[in-house]
């Protein structure tokens, strides 16, 4: 049944060829662990990044908190300069709103550009002089839009206009303004 070796140097090439074997089998499996840890920690950090953005693309967005017109012109009486006071929304991060487009669909068409375009403008109640970043939830600035340049026309009485604003993230708010149907002469602003 066992066979009996008489010459010792056969049985230490037995165990050498056993120990290269072994020794490659340890090497090979070193590298595929290598190979998977490398690609396990890569797709972390692109889940980690999908997963940042996507939170950022439905928190940091706006929140409109207050909206009104100034009514201008003699016959018919018309709404020539919008008014939007906003602030971060619950969980949202800066803000900057020279980085947020506005778009304004309504009965005379749809238009779109920037806050930093000369057709806006931006007050920011808190932070300093030229700021425009919102970075707190306490911030609040005043977006004003003029509708009497090239930009969109102005909005008489019984108008609507959809204003949605989108941040650099990706996160949009929408608004829907409504013109009261009449437009008095005592009236300078109208709340929308």
């Amino acid at each position: 049944m066992f066979e009996t070796l008489l010459d010792e140097e056969e049985r230490g090439q037995v165990g050498i060829g056993t120990l290269i074997v072994f020794i490659a089998m340890v090497l090979v499996a070193a590298i595929a662990a290598g190979v998977l840890i490398n690609t396990a920690g890569f797709l972390q950090t692109q889940a980690e990044a999908t997963g940042e953005e996507s939170t950022s693309q439905v928190s940091d967005r706006l929140q409109v908190v207050s909206q009104s017109g100034n009514v201008t012109g003699d016959s018919p009486r018309n709404v020539d300069h919008l008014n939007i006071t906003v602030a971060q929304s619950p969980g949202a991060g800066n803000i900057d709103l020279n980085e947020t487009s506005v778009e304004l669909i309504g009965t005379s068409g749809q238009e779109t550009f920037q806050l930093s375009d000369e057709n806006a403008s931006i007050d920011i109640y808190t932070g300093e002089e030229g700021d425009v970043v919102l970075t707190d939830a306490s911030d609040r600035a005043d977006i004003g839009i003029d509708l009497t340049s090239d930009i969109y026309e102005p909005l008489e009485g019984g108008d609507r206009l959809s204003v949605t604003f989108t941040t650099a993230s990706g996160a949009t708010t929408s608004a829907e303004l409504r013109v009261p149907t009449t437009l008095t002469d005592e009236q300078t602003s109208v709340r929308l």
